[in-house]
């Protein structure tokens, strides 16, 4: 792998949308993530984690989050509101306990 291969790891949906994510914010945001790239699996040599249970949608804004919260975690004054939209909360919450982020 190329220096930019190492840099990004790619989400990859139910619905196959493919995602690019900053490996440490990986590592750092999901310890589900952190398992499989830094065990003895597939994805650590890949630097490819399928989803066949998270759709597009939900991905993107775990995505989403993972980026906000590295970018809110040494605030000190206050933190943004994360908007999430009802309709989707309840996947979230499953996507979110699953990837442990």
């Amino acid at each position: 792998m190329n220096d930019d291969e190492d840099h990004y790891v790619k989400l990859v949906s139910a619905d196959d949308k493919e995602f690019f994510l900053d490996r440490k914010v990986a590592i750092a945001c999901s310890e589900t993530m952190k398992a499989m790239l830094e065990g003895n699996f597939r994805e650590s040599e890949d630097n490819i984690i399928r989803f066949p249970d998270i759709g597009g949608t939900i991905l993107e804004k775990v995505v989403q989050y993972m980026y906000y919260k590295m970018r809110n975690q040494k605030a000190t004054g206050p933190i943004p509101e994360f908007p999430i939209d009802p309709a989707c909360a309840l996947e979230l919450l499953v996507a979110s306990n699953y990837l442990n982020c």
